[in-house]
């Protein structure tokens, strides 16, 4: 089944990646960028943990979890008017088709263009297993220095290899990465070995 195409289900580990259209541009100024992540806050953020994520220019790369349908469901994450009617969830995939939509409409309005934005479907790979999670971690944290916008993951403000090292509050699962590592001195040394993204980018269909 093609990377695009597989389901999106509860309780399961994806990386979720795209780009735009004829690889046009998704984010031209800082407010783009700051506003797709009060989107993603909106659409994403009550139904999935996230625990990477880097903006670039014309793509974006996600590590996520579909929570639980009880996660989603608590009621402390509701805003219902009438709590006995019944909620009826959406199917994973289309909070995801939600976001890029609202976020298309931004863009279309602030820059007066029409059309689609982003490729169709979505690209989504399921993931199974704790070492292929750590190399997603690295690969999205260290995605700007592979394509030459910074020589230094530290320095692109645009991913959340800030926020995992950062003491301010954060809905990043920034302790369960760290965990991946061991601790946050090996999370910054791995961050600077050699990664093969030509291997990688092959392999995801990038």
């Amino acid at each position: 089944m093609a990377f695009s195409t597989i389901p999106l289900e509860f309780e399961s580990y994806y990386h979720i990646y795209n780009r735009g259209i004829n690889r046009c541009s998704l984010f031209r100024e800082d407010d783009d960028y700051k506003h797709f992540l009060r989107l993603y806050e909106k659409y994403i953020e009550p139904v999935a943990d996230t625990f990477a994520w880097v903006l670039m220019p014309n793509h974006f790369h996600l590590l996520i979890r579909i929570k639980s349908e009880e996660e989603i469901l608590k009621p402390d994450r509701l805003d219902v008017q009438d709590a006995s009617k019944p909620v009826r969830l959406k199917i994973p995939h289309q909070y995801f088709s939600n976001l890029f939509n609202a976020y298309s409409k931004y863009v279309n309005k602030k820059y007066q263009r029409t059309g689609s934005l982003f490729e169709r479907p979505f690209k989504r790979k399921h993931v199974d297993d704790e070492a292929y999670l750590r190399t997603l971690v690295l690969y999205i944290h260290n995605n700007p220095i592979h394509h030459d916008f910074t020589d230094m993951t530290i320095d692109y403000p645009w991913s959340s290899y800030l926020s995992c090292l950062s003491d301010k509050p954060t809905k990043l699962l920034k302790k369960e990465v760290i965990g991946w590592f061991d601790d946050e001195a090996n999370f910054k040394y791995m961050h600077k070995q050699h990664i093969d993204f030509m291997k990688l980018d092959k392999y995801l269909e990038i």
